[in-house]
């Protein structure tokens, strides 16, 4: 099978990527098929091939993430909303609910012992007096 995948070249802590169409059992910066495009993540410069991007996809070519996220952001393939992002966005919303409601249980709590202190002094000082 091909795959659209990311070859990193460049110096050390400053990489920059070829996107290109391999074989998927070869290596990362192995021998590649052909080169379709170029992608620097610290200028954020992208350059794709874009007929040679649309043969290759049409021939079956798999993109991975990045380079799937690279080809919607260029409008060469249309932006798919996968499953896994669907269910961690709902998981994401429970959680925000779940810790907004914690928040506000707490300060009621918080509230109540605070009123709850504040009465037995002021008890106090009244038995005091009489």
């Amino acid at each position: 099978m091909i795959k659209l995948r990311l070859k990193r070249f460049g110096k050390k802590r400053e990489a920059s990527f070829r996107l290109v169409a391999c074989n998927s059992t070869s290596r990362r910066d192995g021998r590649p098929l052909q080169e379709l495009g170029y992608y620097n993540p610290r200028t954020k410069e992208t350059r794709l091939d874009a007929e040679a991007l649309r043969e290759r996809l049409s021939q079956g070519a798999q993109p991975t993430d990045v380079v799937r996220t690279l080809l919607e952001k260029g409008g060469l393939i249309e932006k798919k909303v996968r499953p896994a992002e669907v269910v961690g966005k709902a998981k994401q919303a429970l959680k925000r609910e779940a810790d907004a409601k914690q928040a506000a249980k707490d300060a009621a709590e918080a509230k109540a012992a605070a009123a709850e202190a504040e009465q037995p002094a002021g008890d106090d000082a009244a038995s005091a007096e009489g």
